[in-house]
């Protein structure tokens, strides 16, 4: 009988806590002490040391959501975006007259939210702005500093100040671009596109980066808690670009970390540490450090489902995971 392939790696499999989502995981994270689960079926599910808490969200699905420390927010097949956090009600922060196709959460309390081509900004003392994009806006992201909001839609991604008058700032580049990411310096933006390939610009001159090669779509991105390097899925490896120089990675190799018989469907950078998570489209979930590329095994293959959410708590002792066929836990690092 053949050994599972992972069989030689170290295991936290012992250390997980299995939750029982029932439905796609959307998003993974933790509020307070509990870990939370945003689902497809409508509902937020809320994980701690006293059971599990099913609270009914949104009438229909959960379509999109965002996460930051200490916050969901949620958007919905009702036209609703909802803002949870530990120990409150939700809150509905936007509305809209179609479904939200994306959210974003930004500084001091503020909120975006789009439907079709309309998107929505809310500061954190309840200024209202809109904007119509010259099409469809899929992805949001607000600025590290300042109240700037960068919207991905077809051709490029339009740099949106909400209490400035005027046009936005115009990146373009021919395609449909999906998701959206400001470096933690706000010196790059960086999109995944419909096409196997992400595209990025310096935000000061516009200067191009076209980091193409993928076998797959880039559905999840993140940065590492240096902010020096981009996480992406999309691949048998986690694709990491480096981010330190003036030229962001252009004539520079990525790293590729966690090589599987499976594509790389989600990653989720520690908060702290130079180590990220990653999930597989079989189900598998590895840690893997980038100094030396080793790995720890989180969760086998043979639990199944794609992995959909990855989500860290916020000093990085905890890991919130979920999957496409609503099986979801928690990870308890060691300590020390």
């Amino acid at each position: 009988m053949s050994m599972p392939i992972e069989a030689g790696y170290p295991s936290l499999s012992d250390r997980v806590t299995t939750v029982e989502a029932g439905a796609y995981v959307v998003a993974a994270t933790f509020l307070g002490d509990a870990a939370v689960f945003a689902l497809g079926d409508g509902s937020v599910l809320f994980s701690g040391e006293d059971g599990d808490t099913r609270a009914p969200a949104h009438d229909g699905g959960v379509l999109c959501a965002a996460v930051a420390p200490g916050v969901l927010v949620t958007g919905g097949d009702d036209g609703k975006a909802l803002r949870f956090k530990a120990g409150a009600a939700p809150e509905t922060v936007g509305e809209a007259q179609g479904w939200i196709d994306a959210v974003a959460i930004g500084p001091d309390g503020a909120v975006a939210w789009s439907s079709a081509k309309k998107v929505f900004a809310r500061d954190g003392k309840g200024g209202l702005r809109t904007y119509e994009a010259p099409s469809a806006a899929r992805g949001l992201a607000f600025a590290p500093k300042g109240y700037q909001l960068a919207v991905a839609r077809y051709n490029g991604v339009s740099l949106w100040f909400p209490r400035a008058e005027g046009a936005p700032k115009e990146l373009s580049w021919k395609g449909s671009h999906v998701d959206v990411t400001f470096a933690p310096d706000g010196r790059f933006v960086v999109t995944t596109m419909q096409e196997n390939a992400l595209h990025g610009w310096r935000v000061a001159d516009g200067a191009h980066m076209r980091m193409s090669g993928y076998p797959g779509k880039v559905r999840s991105l993140d940065w590492t808690a240096d902010g020096k390097w981009l996480a992406s899925a999309g691949a048998d490896a986690a694709i990491i670009w480096p981010f330190q120089a003036k030229d962001g990675p252009m004539g520079k190799a990525p790293k590729e970390l966690g090589v599987r018989p499976s594509r790389v469907a989600r990653v989720a950078a520690h908060p702290k540490a130079p180590v990220i998570a990653l999930g597989y489209e079989d189900g598998c979930i590895l840690l893997v450090r980038m100094a030396d590329g080793a790995e720890i095994l989180a969760r086998p293959a043979l639990a199944g489902g794609p992995v959909t959410a990855l989500g860290w708590d916020r000093i990085g002792s905890r890991l919130a995971f979920g999957t496409e066929d609503g099986a979801a836990g928690v990870v308890a690092l060691p300590e020390g």
